[in-house]
């Protein structure tokens, strides 16, 4: 057996606990698994002194090989990224057909504020920006189509972000720059749903999305649970998103929001980035 203290000194020099290594049991709570292993949700993973920069970690006597990210105190800017979910200015502006309809929450949680302060810190840190955009209103579109959903009845009722208006662009602000990840456009409450968000993602190796945009019980809340699903980790931030009204927006953020994410103010995510 080797002793903690030689362990300690394994893992400072960059290397992973090994098997046999002597040291006190790891935490796993707070911790979440690299879902590319094959390794079960709750099982015990090792044992090493719990630090803040492991990358790796081997189970003992299993040959399999587990990494850990801590969720309690920083977001690893190589394997996280920030997704902004239907930036128009349809949502964002004054003018937008729907931003009048949630303005009351968005000004209460300060919803422009931190979603401008989480991208100005998502983009010092080297962290990737995706974008997740709703389906833009087309001439045509949902013709022939048998059981369209009232969401999307409403998007051809009320040309939402109809293309070549203003609607449809970016809100100023939030519009993707050079290098950021636009994803294709979700045609209903997930931005994973029938796109190439999962494959974007994979391909540049994210496995935790930090998630903001709106409206909250809508396209943020779908993304975030299919996102769940597909084994990513997903920090939900409660203020920088919004919803029709308050009722919503605490059915959306307090109760469902805990049953596929983490949820944190934009001050919480703000100091980890930084970390």
């Amino acid at each position: 057996m080797v002793p903690p203290d030689q362990v300690q000194a394994h893992v400072d020099s960059g290397g992973g606990a090994r098997p046999g290594d002597d040291a006190a049991l790891i935490e796993v709570k707070g911790l979440w698994l690299d879902p590319q292993e094959r390794i079960t949700i709750g099982e015990l993973i090792g044992v090493l002194p719990v630090r803040g920069d492991v990358q790796v970690v081997e189970q003992p006597g299993r040959g399999q090989v587990a990494r850990l990210m801590p969720m309690t105190n920083v977001h690893e800017t190589s394997r996280t990224a920030f997704l902004l979910v239907d930036p128009y200015n349809d949502m964002f502006a004054e003018d937008g057909k729907i931003y009048p309809r949630i303005r009351e929450v968005a000004e209460s949680v300060g919803l422009h504020q931190h979603v401008r302060e989480l991208l100005d810190a998502v983009r010092a840190s080297g962290m990737p920006v995706v974008i997740a955009p709703h389906r833009r209103y087309r001439a045509g579109d949902l013709e022939g189509w048998q059981r369209p959903a009232p969401t999307q009845e409403r998007l051809r009722e009320y040309q939402l972000y109809a293309v070549g208006s203003d609607g449809g662009e970016w809100y100023p602000d939030f519009a993707p720059r050079a290098g950021d990840i636009v994803a294709t456009e979700h045609w209903g409450m997930s931005g994973f749903a029938h796109t190439d968000l999962d494959q974007q993602l994979r391909q540049h190796g994210i496995e935790h999305i930090i998630l903001a945009g709106v409206t909250a019980p809508g396209c943020v809340e779908g993304t975030g649970r299919w996102g769940m699903e597909l084994g990513y980790a997903v920090t939900l931030v409660k203020d920088a998103t919004a919803a029709f009204s308050k009722e919503w927006m605490h059915a959306a953020v307090e109760l469902n929001g805990p049953l596929y994410a983490e949820v944190l103010s934009s001050a919480e995510v703000l100091t980890r980035i930084k970390n």
